[in-house]
């Protein structure tokens, strides 16, 4: 199974091809330009560099956060395009999901900075019987002290931190969290083979897809401006 995969969620600008869990090939740039000028070169080189055409993908999939509102509408647009053209499955996988793809761990908990002391967090536990992970909390978002103390709610496991979260907070996760493991520097960022991963290991087991509409936490700058001015 060929499956293209990005992830725009970030400032990173991935893209992935995988076959199954194989990846024949990735790349991810942070060159400062926007997703929109980024993501569709990325995409034809990828294509160009194995030799696929879009219509050999037997999977679409995505990051549909939280993470940039902007990136995500970006990332999710362009696979909805290809899928209404192509007419293949497209599964959309929360950037939460998808961190915990970076590692292999028991438990993880993946962590994103939301600013201002807030995260977007999630814990997960390894499935061995389907090789992947399913989420053992709800998604949350809130200020860290809170986050951190719903999921000590979930017992004395070791748990592994991963994402930009776990390093801004370190502190604050090492008081809270005695067995407690924090992922290595290069594996705290969204790519778009893990999101590839948690998409095939869904795909293949039969289990419930997300779809492919952004996810988002919280309402945007926006939208809380506009909440504001309105009250």
């Amino acid at each position: 199974m060929k499956i293209l995969c990005i992830d725009t969620s970030s400032n990173i600008c991935s893209v992935a091809i995988l076959e199954d869990l194989n990846t024949i090939y990735e790349y991810s740039s942070n060159d400062g330009l926007t997703h929109s000028q980024n993501l569709m070169p990325l995409i034809d080189i990828a294509l160009k560099s194995t030799g696929i055409s879009l219509k050999d993908i037997d999977l679409y999939s995505c990051s549909i956060g939280p993470g940039s509102f902007t990136g995500i509408r970006i990332g999710v647009s362009t696979i909805k395009a290809f899928v209404d053209v192509y007419n293949k499955p497209s599964i959309g996988i929360s950037s939460l999901e998808g961190l915990a793809y970076n590692l292999q761990d028991e438990y993880v908990c993946s962590i994103l900075d939301a600013k201002h002391d807030n995260v977007y967090c999630r814990l997960y536990k390894r499935n061995y019987a389907l090789n992947g992970y399913t989420p053992i909390s709800e998604y949350l978002s809130d200020n860290i002290d809170t986050c951190l103390l719903e999921i000590s709610k979930y017992g004395d496991n070791t748990i592994t931190f991963v994402g930009d979260g776990s390093v801004v907070y370190n502190d604050k996760i090492k008081n809270t969290f005695k067995n407690s493991n924090f992922a290595d520097t290069n594996l705290n960022l969204q790519n778009a083979v893990s999101i590839g991963k948690a998409a095939y290991f869904r795909y293949i087991n039969n289990l419930e897809c997300p779809a492919l509409s952004p996810l988002y936490l919280k309402k945007s700058q926006a939208e809380l401006m506009l909440n504001n001015k309105n009250n």
